[in-house]
């Protein structure tokens, strides 16, 4: 055989070895997150965990993560979103009809503010409001807001060109987390960050890793508006006195857990008083 052909025939057997590899990362990373997010499930440890009849929501899906939540926890629903769907979530979605029974596993590719899509997924699968959105190491792709790079590099110039690959977007609290909470009733993140590292999972400007200042805004943002409950590193509720300490957490660890529900709102009606004359 020729060497150009043989040099040919390895390059192929590396880059798929390469796809192997990535894919197994998967399917490993996701079997670890599940250790942390699967104690936001339940907000009383002595309850058993139990997501019957519940419908789920997970977007930037990494569609394997639902199969794992589906096989242990039997929800009746995962609906997994992303814009861009990994090449095997029709295999997981087709072959998960075989392993479960209790759950209905859906893959689509749709992004979180394509609202006309959205809502004809929502028709199809018969869902107004799920239990639980799960934004599984993708919060940091829900960018809207203008280019924020030149402030982590001064020589930053932001380009016209297809993608902005090199521009990083501004994270927009006040936009994102009122969407995700339009869709269901409680929301689960997970999320890395990195700022040091190159971001190679980032799409054009919607990516970029947070820095520990951006969290700190977000938590800043969230305390008060919702109720905030960490997961990891340590399980705690938002308020004024533990944000004090939210910068000192973020700089010993990369990676946080933690759910935001609606207020709840305990409504007091008022009883008559029998002791008190009424004129």
């Amino acid at each position: 055989m020729p060497e150009d052909k043989i040099f040919e025939k390895l390059q192929k057997l590396k880059d798929e070895l390469e796809i192997c590899k990535n894919h197994l990362g998967f399917w490993t990373n996701s079997l670890d997150e599940l250790a942390d997010i699967q104690d936001a499930f339940s907000t009383d440890e002595n309850i058993e965990i139990n997501l019957d009849k519940a419908t789920i929501l997970d977007i930037g899906t990494d569609c394997v993560k639902p199969l794992y939540i589906a096989l242990k926890f039997k929800p009746d629903k995962i609906i997994g979103i992303d814009e861009c769907l990994l090449q095997f979530a029709s295999d997981i979605q087709r072959k998960s009809k075989l392993l479960l029974k209790e759950t209905k596993i859906r893959f689509y590719k749709c992004g979180l503010f394509n609202d006309q899509k959205l809502q004809q997924i929502l028709r199809k699968e018969k869902i107004n409001n799920f239990d639980l959105v799960l934004v599984s190491k993708a919060l940091h792709h829900l960018r809207t807001g203008k280019c924020v790079a030149k402030k982590r590099d001064k020589k930053h110039v932001c380009k016209k060109d297809e993608g902005r690959k090199d521009c990083i977007y501004g994270f927009e609290g006040e936009k994102i987390f009122p969407r995700l909470l339009e869709l269901g009733e409680k929301v689960l993140i997970y999320e890395f960050f990195d700022p040091n590292e190159e971001d190679d999972d980032k799409r054009g400007g919607r990516g970029g890793y947070f820095t520990i200042k951006e969290l700190e805004r977000m938590f800043k943002y969230l305390m008060g508006k919702y109720e905030v409950h960490f997961i990891r590193p340590q399980k705690f509720i938002l308020t004024k006195q533990t944000f004090s300490n939210i910068y000192r957490i973020l700089k010993q660890v990369d990676i946080i857990c933690f759910y935001i529900e609606n207020i709840k709102v305990e409504t007091h009606v008022p009883t008559l008083d029998k002791k008190r004359s009424v004129p």
